[in-house]
């Protein structure tokens, strides 16, 4: 009688397969079973049972007190081995298989199973015995002759990479190390040398899914959770790095370098939630001060760095503050030069500058990155308004304002300017030209002291502009009743309001 065993590649197989191989082979004919007390039968029988039903913790209770009614039965030992794979358990399992050739040295079922087990662990010359004891009592047994022939090829490729590593050449390392990580998955030097090579590499992500196993493989690992911990931090990953640095804690709460990486990601983790809310109830003045403060916090790890300068180019561009928009925007472009948000709030940063040309720039290369962006979209389109409009009437130059100006700034200039060319102060021609300008003056005050003409304005329209008011459905200025002469002749009264 042969019992075949089939290789697994993730624990969904191990779990079937397992199940498989204790309730399909004819290994529960074995005639030693004859003289088990009907105590340890019931156990056997419940174990089966339940083994069948994939509850596999409660099987491996009846094994357990099937091995202390019979210990010197190879059978309920080998029984409890598989189930303890199958729970994926391979170092509780190693003990009862030696006891399975122990009590049984031509079992092969056994031997075969201790040799994958082996592989899977990475002893390769203790899998290697098992596999060529097996061909020996069974030369036709493919598996064995199978697993017996990787062997070499596997220690090869190890002693190769070992050899690269200590050169540096790290893409070999990971190339060579493919083979061995899928068939030795359970050899936690081989996942760790090759997570050292990814590292090097950049390649962070990769690097993890090689460290997590081994957090399971090796106990109280804290080493493994400290390292995941800060790989997520550098991918800036912050609510991942602090999960992982607090398994660390779990397992060593006086673990100096957790618990110090600990402090440290805990007040980022505030800080950068901090900062988006104040971003999203548009308090830009203190979003400012707490991505100053992230930059303090931490001020090496790029994707930190660019966040909290995204946040100060965001901000900045809400104050209105041109200045500081365009250099955290140029930091933010600098480092992620696709960053389509750093390119519309710097576009709107040279639009308050009056530089329409270099906005345009800006928003069609943003245009380029992300075609369907309606943000983009909109600020483009109001830069193309707002250039065709300043070769017309700019009434923030009428005022000479900049135009982030408030309303009482706008309302001092007026009156400066209104005095200055007050029609009655001029003679003659000079008279004329200080009626036009004194009529400027007046629709730029109109225009830009209502707040919804003076947002028209600002995205491109001229409220008292008849041909766009037509266009609108809207009236010219003078349409709704405004007339700086008054009624007959030029007595001018003015109102400040």
């Amino acid at each position: 009688m042969k019992c075949k065993w089939h290789s697994m590649e993730d624990w969904s197989r191990i779990v079937r397969s397992f199940t498989i191989l204790l309730l399909t082979c004819d290994i529960y004919n074995f005639n030693l079973v004859e003289g088990v007390n009907p105590e340890v039968e019931k156990h056997l029988e419940m174990g089966k049972k339940l083994l069948a039903a994939g509850q596999l913790a409660d099987a491996l209770s009846h094994y357990h007190a099937a091995v202390d009614g019979d210990p010197d039965n190879y059978l309920t030992y080998f029984k409890r081995a598989t189930v303890f794979l199958a729970l994926g358990k391979s170092r509780s399992a190693l003990p009862d298989l030696n006891k399975v050739v122990e009590l049984k040295p031509d079992f092969t079922a056994a031997r075969m199973q201790r040799g994958n087990v082996l592989m899977k662990q990475g002893k390769l010359n203790e899998a290697l015995l098992d596999f060529n004891e097996v061909v020996q009592r069974e030369p036709n047994n493919q598996d064995a002759i199978e697993k017996a022939g990787m062997i070499g090829p596997l220690q090869n490729d190890i002693e190769m990479a070992k050899g690269f590593f200590e050169h540096n050449a790290y893409e070999d390392v990971i190339r060579l190390l493919e083979r061995p990580v899928e068939l030795c998955p359970w050899d936690t030097d081989l996942r760790e040398m090759r997570a050292d090579a990814f590292i090097a590499q950049g390649e962070y992500f990769k690097a993890i899914s090689d460290i997590r196993p081994t957090a399971k493989l090796t106990p109280d690992n804290t080493r493994a959770f400290f390292k995941m911990s800060l790989l997520h931090y550098k991918m800036g990953e912050e609510v991942d790095s602090l999960t992982q640095i607090r398994e660390c804690l779990k397992l060593d709460p006086d673990h100096k370098e957790c618990h110090d990486h600990y402090k440290k990601v805990k007040k980022l983790v505030k800080q950068l939630e901090e900062a988006q809310e104040l971003k999203n109830n548009q308090k830009y003045e203190e979003c400012i001060n707490k991505a100053k403060n992230i930059l303090k916090t931490e001020a090496d790890v790029v994707p930190f760095i660019l966040r909290a300068k995204s946040y100060l180019c965001h901000c900045n561009s809400q104050t209105g503050d041109v200045n500081e928009t365009l250099k955290s925007c140029r930091e933010v472009l600098q480092l992620d030069p696709e960053n389509v948000d750093a390119m519309v709030d710097k576009a709107e940063a040279h639009i308050a500058n009056e530089d329409y040309e270099a906005a345009i720039r800006e928003l069609q290369g943003a245009q380029e990155v992300d075609q369907n962006n309606r943000r983009v979209q909109e600020a483009l389109n109001k830069a193309q308004k707002l250039q065709k409009q300043s070769k017309k009437r700019d009434y923030y130059k009428i005022l000479k304002v900049k135009r982030n100006a408030s309303k009482k700034e706008i309302l001092k200039a007026y009156r400066k300017l209104a005095v200055q060319w007050h029609p009655d102060k001029h003679e003659g021609e000079e008279k004329e030209r200080a009626q036009k300008v004194f009529i400027d003056l007046a629709a730029a005050k109109e225009v830009l002291t209502d707040p919804e003409k003076r947002q028209r304005f600002d995205n491109g329209e001229d409220p008292l502009d008849p041909e766009e008011q037509h266009q609108h459905g809207g009236h010219p200025f003078f349409h709704q009743g405004f007339n700086p002469f008054g009624q007959g002749g030029f007595t001018f009264k003015f109102n400040f309001n």
